[in-house]
């Protein structure tokens, strides 16, 4: 154990000494709870240990993490969170929680600083979501809630029932809305990188779900059952007094969820690494306020027609939320092809692309709700879906151009060389094998650059623009790789003029 916090000082000070204070603190919680001895220990080394993983980050990757958190401290941008992610050269950075408006405005500047420093170190900060095909993409989790000017979040479980009656009504609200405008918010976090990345397996899908968690879904079940029960108080107490107790961090049992509760607070989770939290929040925060006003003059007819009686008022709207909205909760496995069935049978959207999604910023209901909270009129919510859609197209026609150029001037003559050398060298299969490839590498470049041409492409309107580039542009793109790859498995080390993957991902 000392050799472990001595490799770990030695490493990063300010890490070790933050275990060190993790298990002060955990012992001091584990007594005042009258836990035994040899509880005592396995908390005191538990807490040593929560941060060792940081052992295996690379010394240039970490002095990178500690300048990108020097110089967001600089800008008041408040982080934590220094560790490994699933694929290799993949870390994770937390911004601390803040008011959705800073938060955001804090993001920018947070991608900002890590692509500026990264420089000073010979690395490159890849900001997309899925830079590599077969290794795990890069997303955000955008951990949202809503209270009161005095600093009372909404969302937080009550000790008492008044507060379950209060929590129940607004998350209640947090449902109807998701379940309403839930293509708008696939729509808000919709991009290129997106596509190759939600779903696959490392991502939520493009189907947006709720997990609740079985104890807070159980406590929906109860009311819309009639099986919560009045209190003396006259307000439900959902077969208790009390909640039962809601783990701060739930959703953690299903990571698969595009949209879980996590204890006081939830956590959309399907934004890409490369996109701004703004409009996402935007959406989130509108959709919600129009959830919580329609719900709010529900209540208030429940109130005269129970003569005043809240608990039986808000069981009522709370049930009738559930029975309209229930189907967008799912505890199960996002990943699985069961679960894309059995979503279009509850009538789920499944938006699988950008150009699927984006015309839902201009929406009737999106509209009618924009319009009516005077966050964004139509002609606004007009331009950002022409902008969004433009960008689409755009991006697909900047990375065929530059797919095909380098599969001509850089894969091409590599295989053509290579196929040379195996002919002087006599070894005719070898030939027949790298000539056919080369062939083939030829006629998907061909392919490629004949739908990427302008002249090619449709001009009356943008979303036929983004479909084209969709439906032509990007499948003969990954004709292109699908040649070169298998080229890179046969032309000489010596003669492959690009990275491979190995090196890219393994040499530190």
């Amino acid at each position: 154990m000392r050799a472990l916090t001595q490799l770990l000082a030695d490493k990063d000070e300010s890490t070790e000494e933050h275990t060190r204070r993790v298990a002060m603190r955990a012992v001091q919680v584990a007594e005042e709870l009258g836990l035994a001895p040899g509880r005592l220990r396995e908390l005191a080394i538990g807490g040593l240990l929560h941060d060792i993983g940081k052992l295996s980050i690379p010394e240039r990757i970490l002095a990178y993490m500690l300048e990108v958190e020097q110089e967001l401290a600089k800008l008041g941008v408040p982080v934590k969170t220094r560790h490994n992610e699933v694929a290799p050269n993949q870390y994770e950075i937390a911004p601390i929680f803040e008011n959705s408006n800073v938060g955001s405005d804090h993001q920018q500047l947070t991608m900002q600083v890590m692509q500026n420093v990264a420089r000073r170190y010979g690395l490159v900060c890849l900001l997309h979501e899925k830079p590599f095909a077969g290794v795990n993409g890069s997303g955000k989790h955008n951990n949202w809630s809503m209270g009161t000017d005095t600093g009372h979040n909404l969302l937080e479980p009550g000790d008492t029932p008044e507060e379950n009656a209060q929590f129940m009504f607004f998350c209640a609200a947090v449902i109807a809305a998701v379940n309403k405008h839930q293509a708008l918010l696939r729509a808000s976090v919709a991009n290129v990188g997106q596509d190759h990345r939600l779903g696959a397996n490392e991502a939520p899908p493009a189907i947006i779900s709720i997990f609740l968690g079985a104890e807070l879904q159980n406590a929906f079940d109860k009311v819309a059952t009639g099986k919560s029960r009045k209190t003396k108080k006259g307000l439900m107490g959902l077969g208790s007094e009390v909640l039962p107790e809601l783990p701060l961090h739930g959703g953690d049992r299903n990571r698969t969820s595009p949209f879980a509760f996590t204890g006081n607070k939830f956590e959309f989770r399907a934004l890409g690494s490369s996109g701004s939290l703004g409009f996402p929040n935007t959406v989130l925060n509108t959709i919600v306020a129009e959830s919580v006003d329609a719900l709010t003059s529900s209540l208030e007819k429940k109130l005269r027609a129970s003569k005043g009686d809240l608990g039986v008022a808000v069981s009522a709207v709370v049930k009738e939320v559930w029975e309209a909205n229930s189907q967008i909760i799912f505890d199960g496995d996002n990943y699985t092809d069961e679960w894309h069935a059995e979503a279009e049978q509850r009538g789920l959207k499944n938006l699988r692309t950008t150009p699927d999604a984006l015309p839902w910023f201009v929406n009737k209901q999106t509209v009618t709700a924009f319009e009516k909270y005077k966050v964004l009129s139509r002609r606004e919510l007009d331009a950002r879906y022409e902008v969004a859609l433009e960008q689409y197209a755009v991006k697909v026609n900047i990375e065929a151009e530059t797919a095909a150029s380098i599969a001509r001037t850089m894969i091409l003559p590599a295989a053509a060389r290579h196929t040379a050398e195996l002919r002087a060298a006599g070894l005719d299969a070898a030939v027949a094998e790298s000539e056919g490839l080369l062939n083939q590498l030829w006629a998907a470049i061909g392919k490629l650059e004949e739908v990427n041409l302008a002249e090619n492409q449709p001009d009356e309107e943008a979303l036929k623009w983004a479909k084209y580039m969709r439906d032509k542009v990007i499948p003969a793109m990954a004709g292109v790789r699908t040649v070169a790859d298998r080229l890179e498995g046969i032309v000489a080390d010596d003669l492959w003029p690009l990275p491979k993957y190995s090196e890219m991902l393994f040499i530190k």
